[in-house]
């Protein structure tokens, strides 16, 4: 006996370190670039600018602060350095760019100010004309072609030509083979100290202009049939000025640099040191560094809370697997003939990149009766259980109920065994998304429904003695249908989303070996067996609320690890005169995730 528990020791010895082994992250684009004018652009005059100042000016905004696009680019380990003038970065947005108009800068020796159109040719033209649909594209434009029209520009062919040629760019980029494609709306310009310097009049006027924009952009890539993200800075901009000291903004009419353009703003050309993040704007038109950081969370915002949504049916996943394995691990137990109860309680612990995508703990409770007779065993459960999970990175929470019924049969014989079973989960959340824009917290709740069907089947063979050792593989597969209905967020904002209904299968197969030794009262066994999910994972979905029109945009989805190893240890015995199985179960060999179950079942006759 003593023999056989220090093998059980060390087996579970190693399964708790490999649980344990760090998580991995993985950005879902395998590079970000930029099209753009001089609210995305990170550098592309520098080099031409006096050697002294390059490392601290260059870009329009407080320099040296970040622009939201290297934001963006920081968080998802790409890059955002520029393109252009010698440098090789995948960011071609240029100041003072206009769309589909290409311009050269006469203060700095006549270097040329490609279009965004340009712009564009340029990126595919260095890829072999192809765009890599794995990548994050964005395409932000126009505020230029409106300067041009407040400076004496034709109002309707500018604009109309600025707009058709920004869907273009998209049509173009999405026919090279871009699928993921970033199109922010202009800014509300109206609010800028230079619109301001005109009075009632020119705010006025300004936004006027951009919304004219944004409709005419939204509504031609929508006639266009041209699948887009959309970041609504428009309205974001007029909440932060709306309410500036929730941001911690002293200043939204001023300007923090004391030089005419931000592109040679620094820190000792600043109206007080800390103005970079105390006023909105860095100039007359553009915004400040602290301002740009809020602009990327906000954008980080878009894109990451759609594959957020799907934690929540793959957290209904795992828990339906668990719940699957205590039934079938129960039926595997071959229950006495007759009628007997039985109940387990087990706790669930999921944990995925180092909790930055999330984490959480659910216990969870089953109640069952069977009938047996000559290795024959029928029966139903009922189960309840809880989950409280925190989304990683401060990003919200969210509590997961669920309520099952189910019916299994099984069949044991000397060596060879079956069982089968088949529930139907009901599905209650309480969802918590925050979001960081500099010092505020904003807070989206929704409260979605749903369901899990859940159908497993497991077999197994054994050699060995009666009475002693004995062991042999193992097989199961168990699939589920796990559906959420779609809801919106509270709190309506430039920030909140909608979501669709989320209809999502798994089909899990294992493969493994299991050993018990019977003899004693004592009858640990350990199972280990290889898993692999055949269903793919799907893209992720959202809609803005205040962008109604432009319907569903779509994401990466989340990506979980296909292929994994589970080990189980526990031990079956006589507690207080009831049929016990006291164990644990854990997956290993994942790069990104561990999920751990506790359990304890008991059970007698009638």
């Amino acid at each position: 006996m003593l023999l056989s528990k220090r093998p059980i020791r060390s087996l579970m010895a190693v399964a708790i370190a490999l649980a344990a082994m760090p998580a991995m992250a993985q950005s879902p684009y395998t590079k970000t670039v930029f099209i753009g004018d001089s609210l995305t652009d990170s550098g592309y005059y520098r080099p031409l600018l006096p050697a002294a100042v390059r490392p601290v000016t260059g870009q329009a905004t407080t320099n040296p602060g970040w622009q939201w696009a290297q934001h963006v680019a920081n968080y998802y380990g790409t890059d955002a350095s520029p393109n252009g003038n010698g440098q090789n970065g995948d960011n071609y947005a240029v100041g003072g760019a206009r769309v589909g108009v290409d311009l050269t800068q006469p203060a700095l020796g006549g270097v040329p100010i490609p279009s965004l159109k340009t712009q564009t040719a340029n990126y595919l033209a260095a890829n072999g004309g192809k765009a890599d649909p794995n990548a994050l594209y964005t395409v932000w434009g126009g505020a230029n072609d409106l300067f041009a029209i407040q400076t004496g520009a034709p109002l309707v062919p500018t604009l109309t030509g600025a707009v058709t040629d920004q869907v273009g760019i998209v049509g173009t980029l999405k026919a090279a083979g871009a699928e993921y494609i970033v199109v922010p709306t202009i800014p509300d310009i109206g609010l800028t100290p230079g619109a301001r310097a005109g009075g009632p009049a020119g705010m006025a006027a300004g936004t006027a202009l951009a919304k004219a924009y944004n409709d005419a952009l939204f509504g031609g890539l929508k006639a266009a049939g041209l699948q887009v993200i959309p970041v609504d800075t428009f309205h974001i901009l007029q909440e932060i000025v709306a309410n500036p000291s929730t941001y911690g903004f002293s200043n939204v009419s001023g300007t923090a640099c004391t030089v005419p353009s931000s592109l040679t703003c620094n820190p000792t050309s600043l109206v007080t040191p800390d103005a970079w993040r105390t006023y909105v704007f860095a100039d007359g038109v553009h915004p400040s560094s602290a301002t740009h950081e809020m602009l990327g969370q906000y954008t980080l915002s878009i894109l990451e809370a759609p594959r957020n949504q799907q934690i929540l049916t793959h957290s209904a996943q795992t828990i339906g697997r668990s719940r699957a394995d205590q039934v079938s691990w129960h039926v595997d137990g071959r229950p006495a003939d007759g009628l007997s109860w039985w109940g387990n309680l087990r706790g669930d612990m999921q944990r995925y990149a180092h909790a930055d995508l999330y984490d959480g703990m659910a216990p969870a409770g089953l109640f069952g009766v069977d009938w047996a007779r000559d290795g024959m065993v029928v029966g139903g459960f009922a189960g309840y259980g809880r989950m409280d999970a925190d989304f990683g990175n401060n990003k919200g929470d969210f509590t997961q109920s669920d309520t099952t019924l189910g019916l299994f049969a099984g069949w044991y014989g000397e060596r060879a065994w079956v069982n089968g079973q088949l529930s139907y989960s009901w599905l209650d959340y309480d969802v918590t998304r925050k979001l960081q824009l500099g010092p505020a917290t904003r807070i989206h709740k929704g409260s979605p429904e749903g369901s899990n069907l859940t159908a497993a089947l497991n077999a197994g063979y054994e050699f060995g003695t009666e009475g002693g050792f004995r062991h042999g593989p193992v097989a199961a597969v168990i699939w589920q249908k796990v559906k959420l209905d779609g809801y919106t967020e509270s709190n309506l904002s430039a920030s909140a989303l909608g979501y669709g209904d989320q209809d999502t299968d798994s089909t899990v197969g294992r493969v493994g070996w299991q050993a018990r030794f019977d003899g004693g009262n004592v009858k640990p066994y350990v199972q280990v067996t290889y898993d692999h999910e055949f269903e793919d994972s799907k893209q992720a979905s959202a809609w803005l609320q205040t962008m109604p029109d432009v319907g569903m945009y779509k994401v990466p989805g989340l990506e979980f690890d296909k292929n994994y190893a589970t080990a189980v240890l526990g031990a079956r015995l006589n507690l207080w005169g009831l049929s016990s199985n006291i164990g644990m179960s854990t997956t290993t060999m994942q790069k990104r995730a561990r999920d751990v179950s506790l359990f304890a079942s008991f059970g007698g006759s009638f």
